[in-house]
């Protein structure tokens, strides 16, 4: 039920401050929210032992992720999927810490940016530049680490005996 809450959480609070944030090209906002990404990564720890239900938690996630945000079916589904993939790699050979848990974050949001940068390109959707691609990416990073740490230290926080039992 916890990593359940955290996504469903994470959904709306990005449907909301991205109603409100400004994140055109130019514009003066440092804050483009991606925890729905954040919390991809943030929830891996309850579905150690069952892989296959979070694979399938993530790719509904980005059907529906896909149906309010986006309006391209799959498309999300399958970059979720991706970053799940990775974030499955990075819990199982690499040591999660505080600190390390902001570069981990950099990396997945520059995984999501440069693979949905590079699909705008090949499908020719909008006109993608280098330089818009890193303005999209340093302004995703700020905000996005502060929800990640935050929501890590509520995680971290959570007795084990409700870890355990979440996922059944």
């Amino acid at each position: 039920m916890i990593p359940i809450l955290i996504i469903i959480i994470s959904f709306l609070i990005d449907g909301i401050l991205t109603n409100f944030l400004p994140y055109m090209v130019n514009d003066l906002s440092y804050f483009t929210p991606l925890f729905t990404l954040v919390s991809i990564f943030l929830v891996y720890p309850f579905y150690q032992k069952k892989e296959k239900k979070y694979y399938g938690t993530i790719f509904l996630l980005g059907i529906i992720y896909d149906l309010f945000y986006t309006n391209l079916l799959f498309f999300n589904a399958m970059l979720f999927l991706m970053i799940a993939i990775t974030t499955k790699y990075i819990y199982k050979n690499l040591e999660i810490s505080y600190l390390k848990l902001i570069f981990y974050i950099i990396g997945l949001i520059c995984l999501y940016e440069i693979t949905t940068a590079f699909l705008i390109v090949i499908f020719n959707l909008v006109p993608m530049t280098f330089p818009r691609l890193l303005y999209k990416i340093s302004h995703s990073i700020i905000l996005n680490i502060i929800y990640a740490e935050f929501i890590y230290l509520i995680i971290q926080k959570i007795p084990q005996k409700y870890k355990e039992i979440s996922i059944n």
